[in-house]
């Protein structure tokens, strides 16, 4: 019979009878075997291994390797044995560069996800025992202490002083108390008190329970599911490749066509025909772009493994260079993943301990002093006696030397840093009786000798204290009565400090005569202490760069909405006033989001207590809206939407093993500054691949009109097939690889993104390949007619100057591919010392083409005179020379503004159709507004 509500809204006793167990006796082996025909293992599906045929079938996908394949077999049917061979090498060649770099960097992913067999302590037919965390079934009863991994959802039955540490799934940045009581049916999770989920951990105390769910019934079984359903994005750049080779595609059937008939009609030989057409459909592909992009996306892998980023797969840094929107977790990312003592406030005072004086012994006025005091011997934490806090920090020790929870390890260090070290504190009070932090109470009680009496330190939370307290300290040091007025004053004194994002615990004691007493009754309020896990120092500045790069930086938190908000304030998330947030229970589903909702949604900075739905529905509504979109995550519940965002960044540190294998990039230093690198680096990536394809296109596009002219006026081939393919795998593939892998300028992250839809190739590209295109070939064409006409060589000696005519002009051609508005003489090709050793080994090799027995024979070349080297010089400068004062169809790294201007006031009418919503897409920040008005000042 189906339940009628969750367990976790039942008392114990109601829940085990649902499962009919008891906590006494658990289940019996007949009973647990015939629940585990029903419910199968308690285990989570993991995602697969990418095997090594995998990863190598991932290398043919590229549609201009296919191209490349295809002319290759055609080759061979037509006994182009050269030519065949040729083609060969380069798929082979991209084919393991590309396998070998992925391969490498999949299993340094999977180095990283040691997941083990666990056991765990259950109560089965009167009789404790280990046993597989995998065996457990609904019912059984589970024992668990502190440190013990969660193996099942469990609805809890009893506990003493329980604590979870439920980061990795709910996102919540200290651990959450538990009791056995029962909560709301529609009870967030986060808020799920009484149950105890898989893949948590205990943190302290101890705990009976019985188990409700195990493997994929349980919340990371879910979340499992979701992440599996969660459609991966195609990166950017695969995209725009795979566009651009059907492109290619197109045109080298057309041009094989086209010559092949001009040429038969000129009375050309057939056999030569088929030869060049081959040779020719060859040449309208840039062989050497696969290459290219992947060695310049596995040096982008290499650089950012030095910035201790490892990368799962060579696209993941690329995609990054397009994201226009980051959604970032704030523990450990934007923070130091360490509690520190911030404030200590006073009845009307507070004390930023942030300002501490260079040697940490700041000077705190004798009230604040006490609250420390107080807080230090009220304290179940330990320093490791040669730890090194500097200031007020509360991290654990290198060493694990410092134990205990994160809170009470700040108070510790911040003591220690104004010469309060808990174990001369006892040498003065030794301490007679602790009672610990109980989930019940809220509240933690040391007791100490002070001479005859006994002195009492307490700490809790603010509400539950000022609850026990009857008297607080005064400004003037002095005991008053706390009438309901004064508490009233402190309440708002605490709203205060948690407005500020501020961890806030109250602090209070007393004096008794007797060890054995209530510690809770009859207190003194002395203060509170506010603590914050402190922004890291770089992500300001970082997330500056990526607003003055016109990225938008959104953050996600299993924190309060308060906590994130100050955070978000802190680090330049929203703006110094407000960092507008938004609760998860406040955020509508899709299906119920309308343009008010989704004006909200689009304005928010700041998303607290969000579910793992949730994250994947504000993935998908950036996407929706056009938006590449990068998620960083540590937990079980981000893995879905790690999954759905265009690139999903893992934390390496403190990550959990679901996120880091649905990852594309895992951060070791968990720092958003090395988001911001990856950024930088994989703008700097697509520019440079915009380089290569347009230095090969501008050539190999001159080759084909040089060809398909002669063929119509009947002159000379001005190159031979085989000539045209050793051009373009030694004059294309290394300048071009250079190019690939060039530095960038300082200044790539001064512009917003490329826009979504940009192709590798604007119209402004492809205009100015086919101008260059024009000019390198009528160049080549006017060294082949001087070397006929006017030096009277034979064929095959003019058709070697046109050949090398070319050679050069590709190689001089790089100097043009500066960016259009990059000084002359120092730019970053120039200052590429890769670019110029890749030209002095093609020069080597096309002498080598003319002048090596053997090579020369191949090619057909004939070594020309010294008058026809000054030709092949003069004439092959040519180009070069007109890119000096030809800046309209000079090179734009980072897209053709002038035209992407165009086209979005081409595209403004069906903008409008869309609705105000869409109107506002195209408005994101005053810094978009300003690079607009920039832009259009330019036109």
């Amino acid at each position: 019979m189906p339940e009628q509500k969750p367990l976790y809204s039942m008392d114990p006793d109601q829940t085990l009878r649902s499962l009919s167990v008891s906590s006494d006796q658990g289940l019996s082996e007949d009973e647990i075997q015939r629940r585990r025909d029903e419910y199968g293992l308690n285990q989570v599906e993991q995602a697969k291994r990418r095997s090594i045929a995998g990863l190598l079938i991932d290398q043919f996908k590229s549609v201009v390797i296919i191209i490349l394949a295809v002319a290759g077999i055609a080759a061979l049917l037509t006994a182009q044995w050269t030519e065949a061979i040729a083609i060969a090498a380069v798929v082979v060649v991209n084919t393991a560069i590309g396998f070998f770099a992925e391969y490498k960097a999949t299993r340094s992913m999977e180095a990283l996800r040691d997941l083990g067999g666990v056991t765990t302590r259950v109560r089965r037919a009167g009789k404790e025992q280990e046993v597989q965390t995998q065996t457990l079934v609904p019912g059984d009863i589970v024992l668990l202490e502190t440190g013990d991994l969660v193996p099942a959802d469990l609805r809890l039955l009893e506990q003493t002083k329980l604590r979870v540490n439920e980061a990795a799934l709910t996102g919540e940045s200290v651990p959450a108390n538990k009791t056995p009581d029962p909560v709301e049916e529609d009870a967030p999770l986060a808020e799920r008190t009484s149950c105890l989920f898989k893949g948590t951990s205990v943190a302290d105390g101890s705990a009976v329970a019985v188990v409700m769910a195990i493997g994929s019934d349980t919340e990371l079984g879910r979340i499992s599911q979701l992440a599996d359903e969660a459609e991966s994005s195609t990166a950017p750049l695969q995209e725009r490749l795979d566009q651009l080779g059907r492109y290619l595609a197109y045109i080298t059937i057309g041009i094989a066509i086209v010559v092949a008939i001009i040429g038969l009609a000129a009375g050309r030989e057939t056999a030569l025909m088929i030869e060049t057409s081959i040779a020719l459909g060859v040449a309208a592909i840039p062989e050497g772009l696969p290459i290219v992009a992947t060695i310049a996306l596995a040096r982008g892998m290499w650089i950012m493994a030095q910035r201790h980023a490892l990368i799962n797969r060579l696209t993941a840094v690329e995609t990054l260079g397009a994201t226009r929107v980051i959604f970032t977790d704030k523990t450990g990312t934007l923070t130091e993943n360490e509690m520190r003592l911030h404030t200590v406030g006073g009845c009307d005072e507070n004390i930023g301990l942030e300002e501490s004086t260079d040697d940490g012994k700041q000077d705190l006025p004798e009230i604040a002093r006490q609250i420390v005091r107080i807080a230090v011997l009220c304290n179940g934490a330990s320093l490791a006696e040669d730890s090194n806090h500097d200031g007020d920090a509360g991290s654990d020790d290198e060493d694990g030397g410092d134990s205990g929870d994160p809170t009470e390890i700040a108070l510790l260090a911040a003591g220690r840093a104004r010469g309060l070290n808990r174990s001369q504190l006892l040498e003065d009070l030794p301490e007679q009786r602790v009672v610990d932090f109980d989930p019940a109470t809220m509240m933690m009680a040391t007791f100490h000798q002070s001479g005859d009496s006994i002195y009492v330190a307490v700490k809790g939370a603010p509400q539950r204290v000022l609850d026990a307290c009857d008297s607080f300290i005064g400004n003037d040091g002095d005991d008053h009565s706390l009438d309901e007025p004064t508490r009233q004053h402190w309440n708002e004194r605490v709203e205060e400090l948690a407005d500020r994002g501020l961890r806030v615990l109250a602090i209070a004691d007393k004096s008794v005569e007797d060890v054995d007493g209530d510690p809770y009754e009859n207190l003194r309020m002395v203060g509170l202490v506010g603590l914050l896990d402190p922004p890291r120092h770089e992500v300001k500045d970082s997330i500056n760069r990526c607003q003055a790069a016109g990225i938008r930086v959104l953050m996600v938190t299993g924190d309060e909405p308060t906590t994130g908000r100050a955070i978000g304030r802190a680090v330049g998330i929203g703006d110094e006033e407000e960092a507008p947030a938004m609760h998860g229970s406040d955020l509508p589903s899709p299906d119920d989001m309308s343009d008010e909702h989704r004006e909200h949604v689009r304005r928010t900075v700041v998303f607290a207590r969000v579910s793992p739905e949730q994250k994947l529905n504000l993935v998908d509504f950036y996407q929706q809206r056009g938006e590449p979109v990068a998620m960083t995550g540590d937990g079980v519940n981000d893995a879905p939407a790690l999954k759905k965002a265009d690139i999903g960044i893992a934390m390496g540190k403190r990550g959990t093993d679901a996120a880091k294998q649905t990852a594309d990039m895992v951060l070791q230093d968990d720092s958003f500054a090395t988001i911001v690198a990856a950024v930088e680096q994989g703008r700097i990536i697509f520019g440079n691949i915009r380089k290569s394809v347009m230095f090969m296109l501008c050539t190999n596009v001159a080759e084909i009109l040089a060809v398909a002219v002669a063929s119509l006026v009947g002159a000379p081939l001005p190159l031979l097939p085989l000539q045209i393919l050793y051009l373009n795998v030694v004059t294309d593939v290394f300048p071009a690889l250079a190019l690939g892998i060039g530095r960038g300028r300082p200044e790539v992250m001064d512009h917003p993104p490329r826009d979504p839809d940009e192709a590798v190739l604007t119209r402004h590209h492809w205009t100015a390949i086919v101008a260059w295109s024009v000019v390198i070939a009528g160049f080549v064409m006017s060294a082949l007619m001087t070397a006929l006409a006017l030096l009277g060589y034979t064929d095959m000696q003019a058709i070697t100057v046109s050949f090398l005519t070319l050679a050069f002009a590709k190689l001089w051609f790089v100097l043009n591919l500066r960016d259009h508005d990059a000084p002359l003489v120092k730019n970053d090709v120039t200052q590429n010392g890769w670019l110029w050793a890749a030209v002095g080994l093609c020069i080597a090799l096309l002498l080598a083409a003319v002048y090596l027995p053997g090579l020369n024979d191949v090619l057909q070349t004939v070594a020309p005179s010294a008058t026809g080297w000054l030709v092949v010089l003069l004439l092959s400068l040519g180009p070069a020379v007109i890119g000096l004062f030809a800046p309209g169809i000079r090179f734009h790294s980072q897209g053709d503004r002038h035209s992407h201007q165009s086209d979005k006031g081409a595209n403004k009418e069906d903008q409008l159709t869309t609705g105000a919503d869409r109107l506002d897409d195209r408005i994101e920040s005053t810094q978009d507004q300003v690079d607009q008005l920039r832009h259009a000042g330019k036109k």
